[in-house]
């Protein structure tokens, strides 16, 4: 079963219109050398699993869009070792990226099937349907959107019995740290990825 995403903030009213600034919200849990900790769970039609996982944030650009880390899955089945791949990041800031992906044969169906996963997606939902969220001012909003995409293995081989075909449409809070997302790959053999990330007490200090 999917497992439901939970999160502790009530998102704000946000603009209907673009005001000008649509860059997110300048976060400093957001930043290069944070890490985060978490677990992954994995639903297939055989079993369901849970992968405990750490990123570190390596790059971070708000006005480009982009971000870059690593993740690190701890106890994947079928693997010797911790298996670490590197991933690139989109933000959704309306500038540089929308809701919808255009690419990784994600449609707007899809697109909208998973942001609509998280309940601080809601309030935005209305104008995403009528252009991709363009006209928003997310630069207020207590949630950041991100699509993650895992380029490579950093570690092991290809042959490892893992796939990063796909991609994470990812949610974060500005106010605990707290990431989560959800997988998409149309041809994984997998139903389901779910990911619920927290900031590293280390970090908090």
């Amino acid at each position: 079963m999917p497992v439901r995403v939970t999160e502790s903030s009530t998102p704000s009213q946000v603009s209907g219109t673009n005001s000008g600034d649509t860059s997110p919200p300048a976060c400093t849990l957001l930043s290069v050398g944070q890490t985060f900790s978490g677990t992954q769970n994995v639903s297939s039609l055989q079993k369901e699993e849970a992968w405990r996982v750490n990123v570190r944030i390596q790059g971070c650009d708000l006005e480009h869009g982009y971000l870059c880390g690593t993740m690190e899955a701890l106890n994947v089945p079928m693997a010797d070792t911790p298996v670490v791949t590197f991933w690139e990041g989109e933000i959704v800031d309306t500038k540089n990226y929308t809701f919808y992906t255009g690419k990784w044969e994600a449609s707007p169906e899809d697109d909208k099937r998973h942001w609509t996963k998280f309940p601080s997606f809601s309030p935005l939902l209305s104008q995403v349907e009528v252009d991709g969220g363009k006209s928003l001012d997310l630069s207020n909003y207590p949630y950041i959107f991100m699509r993650w995409k895992e380029q490579y293995f950093v570690n092991v081989g290809t042959d490892c019995g893992l796939t990063i075909a796909g991609f994470y449409y990812v949610c974060f809070s500005c106010s605990d740290g707290s990431i989560s997302g959800f997988y998409y790959d149309p041809n994984s053999r997998y139903l389901y990825f779910f990911m619920v990330f927290h900031i590293s007490v280390n970090d908090l200090i």
